[in-house]
């Protein structure tokens, strides 16, 4: 395909706010804003290369898999012009490789000029999709540039002219060769704007500057240069998010909030000494952390991860009572219903008489656990919020009904927000909104977070974890039932279920889906692939051939809320077997008697979404089975993901695995903004050491210079790298 034409020139220096249009023109400025949503110089130039191809290197076309879009490197290997068989025309067959003995037929069709172009020996980047055509690999008409000099081809000659060829994330109506024209029309043309970064930061941490970085990353002399410009990028990437985060710290800890400091004669002393058990060193240690938190005149926030199962629940009782120690009250959200009644139930059980002050046989001391839910009858409403607003309840567990108008504290101190992820900035902000001064803040979650993502997305929280489990808890076996292998496996898995039901115990079994007509079909990567498992169908089979004369129930987001917490109660009482239940159980179901569960499909599952589900078995002193029932075959990333699952118990180390497998921009919310993510180079997983350099500079900066008034360049490139979309999202986590 001849490139004539192209990108007009503009004799005009351009700056990263310069609208493409102006440098290039109003058509391909209008493509390149259609297409990739690239509307100056600088969304340009921050639009970096996937990859770098180097001529006469392995694409290594055997690679390539069928329906893919790619562009390859190649050299054209033989030229063959025919007759077409059955009708009329001619068809070109081009045949290309890349060195490693794997080749591609590019075919044409009536297109029999462009043998003058396709010469053997001449090299190109061909793109288009794979097809398979009697067990060859090809490409139909695709587009194509060529790289070998004549002086036709000055354009692409010095468009490739290094021996570094980029490949942009390009669109089908704007190749990568289009946009690698254009970034250079635009190179041409580019001043670059004052380095934001201070020369000092700069010298002390070995960084190039902005112009250099910037050209060196779209058309590199050599790879050592590449490496230099990515290095500067990602740092300023790091660095911004990283200010970003030092200065909410700093704003936080500007707040005035009420302190709450321990008593040593209140209701948290006496509730201790009531104890059976031990706290472990690790819930001391954090006890410590969140009481000296609470005692201070700046409001707290701590997020506080520990595995399923490591008592972060107590330690957030502990809180709560220290609290309502000085006169305060605390509520703790959850994200579900059925979780908050756990929640409430879990903390009565807890604190015992301390939880019925004014009952019989409760303790005067003591002090009441309100639970507020969007199913309370009218009349049940009033009542508890009267208990709340008088301040009789110093505990509140709820969920986003706390939030709304009716439910007023007396005296809000603490918010105990579980699995922070379910729960936005907005709801936190109105909930902080009850109290007079803000509330000291307590986030817990029980999926295991990489140390550079907690430093990313967490990083305005100081972070305790909780890393032995409770003294007294089982050991968990997890295997795989791969059932295309082996399907008498999945035989004895039902057998298996029947063994532990006889031994008094009981039993979850899993599924992705409800199984009702009126849900949506998850979108499969195979067409052929069959729906995933559902739980309805998989109950009714139960019951049916299975296991008949077992206790059978059904958990499922859309029962209504009565019906769940029943379902729930029954199981708990061990008026069930079997609990047939999709993800509902996956946060904070307590059911010491249940033993075992079977995970159908598992390879729907995500790593730490398997890893959440199987700590709901070995709760009690029997030990807990997971068997992941899967028909991926070995070999598969689904398959990676379940050997790893079963493979340890530790989740930080499977959360690592985590980050390894997902996109980088998944982490910090592409998705949950709907934005491009603003990390394009910088690897979570790979740059830890850059991203810990980049914390501590933005820590000493932000001290020196809160609001960044003697750095207004840095503060500028700031907000654009972390624009506010992005800074609301990074302020939740």
């Amino acid at each position: 395909m001849r490139t004539h034409g192209g990108a007009k020139r503009s004799h005009h220096m351009s700056t990263v706010d310069t609208p493409l249009s102006k440098v290039v023109g109003a058509k391909t400025g209008k493509a390149f804003a259609d297409h990739l949503d690239l509307h100056t110089c600088g969304d340009l130039l921050y639009h970096f290369p996937r990859r770098y191809d180097e001529r006469g290197e392995h694409t290594d076309i055997r690679g390539l898999q069928i329906g893919e879009q790619v562009t390859v490197l190649a050299q054209v290997k033989s030229v063959n012009l025919r007759p077409m068989r059955a009708r009329k025309g001619t068809l070109l067959e081009v045949v290309v490789g890349d060195g490693t003995g794997g080749s591609l037929t590019c075919t044409f069709f009536n297109q029999a000029w462009r043998q003058r172009d396709l010469q053997t020996g001449r090299w190109g980047l061909f793109a288009g999709k794979v097809t398979d055509f009697r067990g060859k690999r090809q490409l139909n008409g695709p587009d194509y540039v060529l790289l070998s000099a004549d002086a036709d081809a000055e354009e692409e000659v010095e468009e490739f002219a290094g021996a570094l060829i980029p490949v942009y994330p390009a669109a089908a109506a704007l190749p990568t060769w289009t946009i690698a024209r254009t970034v250079r029309v635009v190179l041409d043309t580019f001043e670059p704007p004052d380095d934001p970064l201070p020369a000092g930061l700069r010298a002390e941490h070995d960084l190039a500057g902005i112009g250099p970085a910037l050209r060196d990353i779209h058309r590199p002399a050599t790879r050592g240069a590449l490496e230099v410009a990515k290095r500067r990028l990602k740092w300023d990437e790091a660095f911004a998010v990283q200010l970003t985060l030092a200065q909410r710290r700093k704003r936080a800890e500007q707040l005035p909030a009420v302190p709450r400091p321990r008593r040593e004669d209140g209701v948290l002393a006496a509730f201790e000494e009531t104890l059976p058990y031990e706290l472990t060193e690790g819930q001391l240690k954090v006890g410590d952390e969140i009481a000296d938190d609470l005692a201070g005149s700046h409001p707290m926030h701590r997020l506080l991860q520990g595995e399923v199962g490591s008592g972060k629940t107590l330690c957030a009782l502990r809180a709560m009572l220290q609290v309502v120690d000085a006169g305060g009250q605390a509520a703790m959200l959850a994200p579900t219903e059925v979780l908050a009644a756990q929640h409430a139930r879990g903390l009565r059980e807890l604190l015992g008489p301390y939880s019925r002050p004014g009952e019989l046989d409760g303790n005067t001391d003591g002090t009441k656990v309100a639970l507020v839910t969007g199913s309370l009858g009218a009349a049940a409403r009033r009542a508890v919020a009267a208990e709340v607003s008088s301040g009789e309840a110093g505990i509140v567990v709820g969920t986003h009904a706390l939030l709304y108008d009716g439910v007023d504290f007396k005296d809000l101190g603490l918010i105990v927000v579980d699995e922070q992820h379910r729960f936005g900035v907005e709801q936190r902000d109105k909930l902080r909104s009850k109290a007079d001064k803000p509330p000291h803040v307590l986030v817990m979650t029980a999926t295991p977070i990489p140390r550079t993502v907690a430093m990313t997305v967490f990083g305005d929280l100081e972070t305790s974890t909780l890393s032995q489990l409770p003294r007294g808890r089982s050991p968990i076996a997890t295997h795989l039932v791969p059932v295309a292998e082996k399907p008498q496996f999945l035989e004895r898995a039902w057998r298996r279920v029947r063994e532990e039901v006889q031994k008094g115990h009981q039993v979850y079994v899993v599924c992705p889906r409800i199984g009702d007509n009126d849900e949506e079909e998850p979108p499969s990567d195979n067409e052929k692939a069959r729906p995933p498992l559902a739980v309805l169908e998989i109950a009714e089979i139960l019951r049916g051939d299975l296991l008949p004369d077992l206790r059978i129930g059904v958990l499922h987001g859309r029962l209504p809320a009565d019906e769940k917490d029943a379902v729930m109660r029954s199981f708990a009482a061990a008026d069930l077997d079997v609990l047939v239940a999709t993800t509902v159980i996956e946060v904070g179901v307590d059911v010491p008697n249940a033993t075992m569960m079977i995970i159908m499909d598992a390879d729907r599952f995500g790593i730490s979404q398997l890893h959440q589900l199987r700590g709901r078995v070995g709760r009690g002193t029997a030990p807990g089975l997971c068997l992941l029932v899967t028909e991926a075959m070995a070999g598969t990333p689904a398959r990676e993901r379940l050997d790893a699952v079963a493979s340890t118990l530790d989740g930080f180390a499977l959360a690592e695995h985590d980050l390894d497998q997902r996109r980088e921009g998944d982490v910090l919310g592409a998705a949950q903004s709907g934005r491009r993510s603003h990390l394009r180079l910088l690897s979570l997983r790979r740059d830890a050491k850059l991203i810990t350099e980049a914390r501590f500079a933005a820590k000493d900066l932000v001290d020196a210079d809160p609001e960044l008034e003697k750095h207004p360049d840095l503060a500028a490139s700031v907000a654009r790298l972390v624009d506010d979309e992005r800074a609301e999202y990074l302020e939740k986590g």
